[in-house]
C-alpha cells in the first residue's frame, strides 16, 4: 500500500452511528457592559458529526469568526457550552481542561492567510506542528511526506512559502492542520484571498478531508458559489445562528 492509501485510509470509517465531534450549547458572547456593551454572540447552538463537512455563512460583524474562536478554545464565550469528541471543555468562560494542549491535540486550524512560517520550507511548515506535539523527528518527516502527497504538495516539500501559488500555500496550511490527526478542523475564510477556481479547489478539498479522514470540518465563507460540497449550512446574522441546510445523511444519524 502506498503512502497516499495509507492516509486515505487512516481514520476511514462508515459514516452511518458515527457521534457527535462538536456540540455547543447557547453560545454566547458579550464585550464590554452598561452602554457600551455590545452582543456579538447569542444562543449559538450547533451539533456537527465526525465526517461532516458545514459551511458557515454571514456578513462580515455577523459573529462568524467569534463562533469560530469559541468552538476552537481561543476566545471563550461569556456563557454556553463547548464539547469536543464528547468531552465538556468549555462551560461558559470556565475551562474543563487544559486548553492549551487540548487545542494542539484534538483541533486544526487554517486561516484566511495560510500562515506559514516564511523562513521555513512547506515540510517544515508541516512538520513543526508535530514536533512540538513530541513526535519524533522520523515519525513527523515520514507523516509530512504523506500530507504533502495527499494533498497534492509533495514535489514543493523543499520550497520556501514564497516560492508556492496562493492555492499551494493553502494546502499546506491544510496539511499542517491535519498534522497532529484532529478530530476537528476549523477554517476561517480560507479562500478569500484566492480566485474562484483555486477557492473551489480548496472548498473541494475541506470536503474530501472530512469524508476521507472523518475529521468533523467548519468553514467560515461568503463563497456561495462552492456551497453544493458542503453537507450542512448554517447561517449568521446579528450574532445569532440558524441551520440552513441538513444534510439526511448525518441528520438521521443517531
Amino acid at each position: 500500500m502506498n503512502q497516499t492509501s495509507q492516509l486515505e485510509t487512516e481514520f476511514q470509517q462508515p459514516t452511518s452511528g458515527t457521534p457527535l465531534a462538536i456540540e455547543t450549547e447557547r453560545l454566547t458572547k458579550v464585550y464590554g457592559s452598561g452602554n457600551t456593551e455590545v452582543v456579538a454572540m447569542q444562543a449559538a447552538s450547533m451539533q456537527v458529526r465526525r465526517g461532516e463537512v458545514v459551511a458557515l455563512l454571514g456578513p462580515s460583524g455577523s459573529g462568524k469568526s467569534t463562533f469560530l474562536t469559541a468552538v476552537g478554545l481561543i476566545n471563550p464565550p461569556t456563557s454556553g457550552r463547548v464539547s469536543i469528541g464528547g468531552q465538556l471543555v468549555l462551560d461558559g468562560p470556565a475551562s474543563r481542561t487544559n486548553l492549551r494542549t487540548f487545542r494542539r491535540q484534538h483541533i486544526g486550524f487554517v486561516f484566511q492567510k495560510s500562515n506559514l512560517i516564511p523562513f521555513l520550507t512547506a515540510g517544515e511548515n508541516v512538520r513543526i506542528a508535530m514536533e512540538l506535539n513530541g513526535e519524533s523527528v522520523r515519525e513527523s518527516t515520514a507523516r509530512t511526506m504523506e500530507l504533502l502527497e495527499y494533498l497534492g504538495v509533495a514535489d514543493r516539500a523543499e520550497n520556501l512559502p514564497s516560492m508556492l501559488s496562493g492555492g499551494q500555500q493553502q494546502r499546506v496550511a491544510v496539511a499542517r492542520a491535519l498534522a497532529n490527526r484532529p478530530s476537528v478542523i476549523l477554517a476561517d475564510e480560507p479562500t478569500a484571498a484566492l480566485d474562484s477556481q483555486r477557492g473551489r479547489q480548496v472548498m473541494e478539498l475541506f470536503a474530501r478531508v472530512a469524508h476521507e479522514t472523518q475529521a468533523a470540518v467548519i468553514v467560515v465563507t461568503h463563497d456561495h458559489r462552492s456551497l453544493d460540497v458542503f453537507d450542512t449550512h448554517y447561517e449568521m446574522e446579528d450574532g445569532r445562528l440558524r441551520l440552513t441546510k441538513s444534510s439526511p445523511q448525518f441528520a438521521n444519524v443517531s
